[in-house]
């Protein structure tokens, strides 16, 4: 058998390993405002327009930029979102734990694929570190997890759609960027693994169907409407032959 022309499958974690931003991340955020008292609430349009933002502490800042600070000093701003972002990954955390939040169509069989053909299977994510890892061991499970390689959060300075992250993750595992396979579900995303030099599957979400994806490598729903490893080899395949 001959080897895969892949060397990597990666995803992007909100949105595609789970429709998370809805009825997750945005209801966490309003929790948060909430508890410690902060003048806000996003509601499903609000959230919508910030998701055009990487990071949740990007888009915390964003939006008091746009509306106004809770705090008269400048000087108390960084800290103020930091302690907004961690009550909130504190109660997206509990709803991860609730079991509220499941899988998308397709995403274990295809990590499973990976696997089996003996491909490096990693997360490439905005979102905090570990509400990322606690996401991917609730809704994958052991086996799966410790096999997965994590990148989230601020582990590089740069979010997407900077390529930082996907730079990050193709030295680390050792790949040619080339050679792996993205599925992203936003413009930002698909920006970032593009301009990392990746191939780039999308899978729309709730928050995506409008969005412009005419440079993705192929776009479908879910992952179950066509997307195995044969289509991801021929991805890769096709690159190099127009290279």
């Amino acid at each position: 058998m001959s080897e895969s022309p892949i060397q990597a499958l990666i995803f992007d974690c909100d949105g595609v390993l789970v429709d998370t931003e809805r009825d997750g991340h945005r209801v966490a955020f309003n929790m948060a405002f909430k508890e410690l008292n902060i003048d806000a609430h996003w509601d499903i349009e609000r959230y919508g327009d910030l998701l055009t933002t990487g990071g949740g502490k990007e888009r915390l800042r964003r939006h008091f930029d746009e509306v106004g600070w809770p705090v008269a000093r400048e000087d108390q701003r960084d800290q103020m979102v930091i302690d907004l972002h961690k009550v909130k990954t504190g109660f997206f955390l509990n709803i991860i734990e609730s079991g509220a939040l499941t899988l998308r169509d397709g995403v274990a069989r295809m990590i499973d694929a990976a696997f089996e053909a003996g491909l490096k299977v990693a997360v490439c994510s905005t979102s905090n570190e570990r509400a990322v890892a606690t996401l991917v061991w609730k809704l994958l499970g052991d086996k799966r997890s410790s096999r997965i390689q994590i990148f989230a959060g601020d582990v590089v300075k740069h979010k997407k759609p900077d390529p930082a992250i996907y730079h990050l993750a193709a030295t680390t595992l050792s790949v040619e960027p080339t050679k792996c396979v993205v599925v992203e579900d936003s413009h930002i995303g698909l920006s970032a693994a593009k301009a990392a030099g990746m191939n780039c599957i999308i899978t729309i979400s709730a928050y995506t169907a409008s969005e412009n994806f005419d440079a993705a490598d192929h776009v479908v729903s879910n992952l179950d409407q066509g997307v195995d490893l044969q289509l991801c080899e021929q991805l890769v395949k096709y690159r190099k032959e127009t290279a």
